[in-house]
């Protein structure tokens, strides 16, 4: 899926409006009590999955991430419907209803999980890349973790490893300069997280990760290293989140003078200007594009999450053990 043309660029722009006003909405419904539970949203940090998956190949490479999830599932191919189905809690979302914000899961599109544990991605990305690795594949494995996740001791085991077994994997900083209410030069001694993985003879990467097209170009290179097995490879996104870590963080720590440094370099509106400047799109085509997404959101895919059954009471044992007939055929 490159990002090469304008037309190319038009849709990754439809894309990450989409992924921001399916954020918005899912504040809105987290507000009114109709999603519950843990809820991280994705907001300003729109421009590091569209690059890096655009440079890939969504669907047939296996990505893997943390808890700020949702967006990632959904440029993988997860249908958003399921994605809002599984954060209302309901039986028809991509994890049946018993995962929710955290946990999202679609095989299918090789999307495999958001996990909770700060770190837990790293190790399992490389598991995944091993048994590409011994089955011949041609796919890769994408790991996506926040700045925070690189101080567990899972970083630096699973760097070591990935180099030592040369491990078609790609791991993504996405860098937004916190660790919950912690900033990154409060908690990490080397800020620059490109530079950590020196030691482990892994090439590296630092870029904008508010410009798609930078990330884009960036994830081209590093995407044809791993894909050409020549081993790992590590880029950092600087990037920034719009609001707090989660759902029930105020934000009151972070300096507003910081806050409006970064909104101006929206992700969204830097490639909009972009098209705008290029002829490609007025003021008003924008409008109506966004327009489109709302009704889309309001009109399907809300009315869906809404409309759909709990998951049954009798399934509660059901999806987490294989039975015996499994186990024998497997």
């Amino acid at each position: 899926m490159p990002l090469e043309t304008i037309e190319d660029k038009k849709r990754v722009l439809r894309e990450m409006l989409f992924a921001r006003r399916f954020e918005e909405r899912c504040y809105e419904a987290y507000v009114e009590r109709k999603i519950g539970g843990f809820l991280h949203l994705y907001p300003g940090q729109e421009a590091c999955v569209h690059g890096v998956m655009e440079a890939a190949r969504p669907g047939f490479d296996y990505v893997i991430t943390g808890y700020r999830d949702h967006i990632h599932a959904i440029k993988c191919g997860c249908d958003p419907k399921a994605v809002m189905a599984e954060l209302y809690g309901k039986a028809t979302g991509c994890s049946r209803g018993y995962g929710g914000s955290m946990h999202l899961f679609d095989v299918e599109h090789r999307f495999m999980g958001g996990y909770a544990l700060v770190g837990g991605p790293f190790p399992l990305a490389a598991g995944i890349a091993k048994a590409i690795l011994m089955q011949g594949g041609e796919e890769i494995s994408i790991c996506f973790l926040g700045d925070a996740a690189n101080n567990q001791g899972t970083f630096h085991e699973t760097m070591n490893m990935a180099s030592l077994w040369k491990l078609p994997v790609l791991y993504v900083c996405e860098n937004n300069l916190y660790g919950i209410g912690t900033r990154i030069d409060r908690s990490t001694a080397v800020v620059d997280q490109y530079k950590r993985v020196c030691g482990y003879n892994i090439p590296a990467v630092q870029v904008d990760g508010q410009d798609v097209e930078a990330v884009y170009e960036a994830a081209k290179e590093a995407v044809a290293h791993v894909r050409a097995r020549k081993g790992p490879y590590f880029m950092e996104l600087l990037t920034y989140r719009y609001r707090g870590h989660s759902m029930s963080d105020s934000n009151a720590y972070r300096p507003k003078e910081e806050e409006r440094k970064w909104s101006r370099r929206d992700p969204i509106i830097i490639l909009r200007d972009r098209l705008v400047e290029a002829g490609a799109m007025t003021h008003d085509d924008y409008k109506r594009m966004d327009d489109e997404i709302l009704d889309e959101i309001e009109n399907e895919i809300v009315p869906f999450a809404e409309r759909s059954p709990e998951p049954r009471v009798e399934d509660l044992e059901r999806y987490v053990l294989a039975d015996d007939d499994s186990c024998r055929r497997a």
